[in-house]
């Protein structure tokens, strides 16, 4: 019964806190940032995460919805991807499993347990590729779920009118 009370204040709280996130954001990575860029966005989930400031302001959206952890999980396997020796890939592959993969992970990502047990094996192994299947069940989700409402976003509206508004001027 308290939660139910409890439910607008905590909703108001964190719209709050999206708020302060949005404009804090805003402020630091809007110079350089031009209407086309922003636009080309909605085209797809790749344009935006290729991009800077998107990728940043993204990764904000996505922390107000408590799942930055998928965004944080897919940028650590592109650099992951970078890593050209034995050891330091096998170093990094291990804190990656206990960071993101294994269960009850501080920042466990939502996969299924035949991959997770499939990345547990690789790691064994020494595969290289051993994070490919979980970055691409990870994507997915963040293309298929996020970023729809991102579009749809409070930030990335706000976004665009601050932008589309120096167009115009």
């Amino acid at each position: 019964m308290d939660t139910d009370k409890n439910k607008p204040v905590r909703e108001r709280k964190r719209h709050l806190k999206f708020q302060l996130e949005c404009r804090s954001c805003q402020a630091s990575s809007t110079e350089g940032l031009c209407f086309e860029e922003l636009s080309q966005w909605s085209q797809s989930l790749e344009r935006l995460i290729s991009s800077k400031y998107g990728i940043k302001i993204f990764q904000a959206f996505l922390k107000s919805e408590f799942s930055d952890e998928n965004m944080e999980f897919w940028l650590v396997c592109e650099e992951y991807k970078k890593i050209r020796t034995h050891f330091r890939m096998t170093s990094k592959a291990k804190k990656i499993f206990k960071h993101y993969i294994q269960a009850q992970a501080p920042r466990e990502i939502n996969i299924d347990h035949k991959t997770r047990e499939q990345i547990r094996h690789s790691l064994k192994a020494g595969c290289t590729g051993c994070f490919d299947e979980a970055q691409r069940i990870v994507y997915g989700l963040m293309e298929r779920d996020s970023y729809p409402r991102f579009l749809k976003s409070d930030i990335y509206r706000t976004f665009l009118e601050s932008v589309s508004k120096s167009v115009t001027m």
